[in-house]
């Protein structure tokens, strides 16, 4: 009788997981930069619009959904 080990798990990427996040058709969906701190100077146009998740561009995509095990 042979006995099979089992193929190790492979680990998300923790620093993908805390950026992009999966919808449910499958987009990859990511926050803007610039939204963080020093809001004083900026408009609150540009506020609401830095506050939008935006989609990863396609050629980005395959590598991220890698990343996240996906």
């Amino acid at each position: 009788m042979e006995v099979s080990t089992p193929v190790p798990k492979n680990k998300t990427h923790s620093g993908a997981k805390k950026r992009f996040r999966i919808t449910g058709s499958g987009k990859v969906m990511r926050e803007q930069a610039n939204a963080r701190h020093l809001f004083e100077h900026k408009s609150s146009r540009r506020t609401r619009r830095l506050a939008m998740d935006q989609v990863v561009s396609p050629a980005d995509t395959p590598k991220i959904k890698k990343l996240l095990g996906k």
